[in-house]
């Protein structure tokens, strides 16, 4: 036994800090993770899975309206509760906080529901003020949403705060272009809210191909989305009805009944107590890591958003995973970042992965590119004029595909099985080669030319 109270003090029981826990727990490591607020992290209990949920129970406002031209006697005006949408997902996210609970304690992990900062390099205080030792410090606070600093930014709320709304906003601004702003866009438009979207640049889903994100754009404003391009906030006021007055540059001013901020996600340092160990930082606040996680403190590692390396938590989990084989199973790993594939769960839903045209263009200089532009069979029969497109980038010398690229109903569910393709480097051949499945929208991914 060592002289410190744990082997491994983890910070954060999100999707990284959990997954390290309950490995290195199984290989043999005495455990604890504090919690400030509850088990799961930004995902299951704020972020991906309710906002997912949210997404398909939006989606069918347009499913009953389709379902017409199927045969469905469905009424022209289908009514809709928020509060039993959202209550419902509420439910699940509290299964979800109790199944992660449960996992980690029955491997032995300590769960302590504090506050945790750092105060040297093999120790913590809770916020009752207790102190706690271990070998070794595992950081995985996550981030938070960045909130922009004009007049009368409190009047706003985020993505946190989205989930617990007391009804639907009759009209809502949403500023950003992220895959988080575009989901919520997606999300309120079809639950009867009228969505405007700011941004302060010309483009939205920076980083995505740029034919996808230019076909959801046009979708959306199909839809009856606004957009407002090179807009920034110059400030937002509440009225005497208790409206919001958004000022922006460039653009007239609009009233809305909420503002919701999807500006982006900021590491959770500040306050961690992190200089006294002297774990650096970056100029975004970031922790800075090397390939095996570890900080500029021997002692302490970090994994997922507070890392700001890729947001996303299947990476926060795989190097959570990969930390506790190292350090505590005697099984060195680490994780690939190439061909991470990547989703918006907008309406139509985004997927790709690899890379852009333009990034293959730039590293290779001559590339390859196939597409399939359709309308799917749902679309054709229920008479809506949506178009799915599939976008394909290969190496002209070799036909490896560099890059698979979609929009469209379940493009991420198909694009899954496609990534692995990717990912093992195979060809347009071996695509064509492989016979469709038809009729399926999936059958494009080898009939594309």
């Amino acid at each position: 036994m060592s002289d410190f109270d744990y082997d491994l003090f983890v910070i954060g029981a999100g999707s990284g800090g959990t997954r390290a826990s309950r490995v290195a727990a199984a290989h043999g490591a005495r455990v604890a993770v504090a919690e400030e607020y509850r088990v799961g992290g930004t995902c299951v209990i704020r972020g991906c899975v309710p906002k997912k949920l949210l997404a398909i129970g939006a989606h069918f406002a347009e499913d009953l309206s389709d379902a017409k031209r199927f045969g469905w006697q469905v009424p022209d005006q289908c009514e809709f509760s928020w509060p039993t949408l959202r209550d419902n997902v509420l439910a699940e996210v509290d299964r979800i906080n109790g199944a992660y609970t449960n996992t980690l304690e029955s491997h032995g992990v300590d769960i302590i529901n504090q506050r945790a900062v750092v105060t040297g390099p093999n120790s913590v205080r809770l916020a009752d003020g207790t102190e706690k030792t271990a070998g070794k410090i595992l950081i995985a606070v996550g981030a938070h949403p960045a909130v922009p600093e004009c007049e009368g930014h409190e009047l706003g709320i985020t993505s946190n705060e989205a989930f617990h709304l007391p009804a639907v906003p009759r009209r809502i601004l949403i500023a950003g272009a992220g895959y988080i702003a575009n989901e919520f866009a997606g999300i309120f438009h079809q639950l009867g809210a009228h969505v405007i979207l700011m941004n302060r640049s010309k483009e939205i889903l920076r980083g995505y191909e740029l034919a996808i994100r230019d076909r959801l754009l046009q979708i959306s404003m199909m839809k009856g989305i606004e957009f407002r391009f090179d807009a920034t906030f110059q400030g937002i006021e509440k009225l005497d009805d208790g409206c919001l007055q958004v000022s922006m540059a460039n653009h007239e001013p609009v009233v809305v009944d909420c503002v919701m901020f999807a500006t982006g996600r900021v590491p959770n340092t500040h306050g961690l107590g992190l200089e006294s160990a002297g774990v650096e930082l970056d100029d975004k606040g970031a922790i800075k890591v090397d390939e095996a996680n570890r900080s500029t403190c021997d002692s302490i590692y970090a994994v997922g958003d507070v890392t700001n390396r890729v947001q996303l938590t299947p990476v926060a989990i795989r190097e959570g995973q990969a930390f506790a084989d190292t350090v505590f199973g005697n099984k060195p790993s680490s994780v690939d970042y190439d061909c991470i594939p990547s989703a918006v769960f907008s309406h139509p839903p985004i997927a790709g992965v690899g890379m852009t045209e333009a990034e293959a263009k730039s590293k290779l200089g001559s590339v390859k590119v196939y597409s399939s532009d359709f309308r799917p069979m749902k679309n054709v029969l229920a008479g809506r004029d949506e178009r799915a497109l599939y976008k394909m980038v290969c190496d002209s010398e070799t036909d490896r595909i560099l890059g698979l690229h979609m929009i469209g109903p379940d493009a991420p569910e198909i694009l899954q099985a496609a990534a692995i393709a990717v990912k093992a480097g195979l060809t347009k051949a071996q695509f064509d080669a492989t016979v469709a499945l038809h009729p399926t929208m999936a059958e494009e991914l080898v009939l594309m030319r």
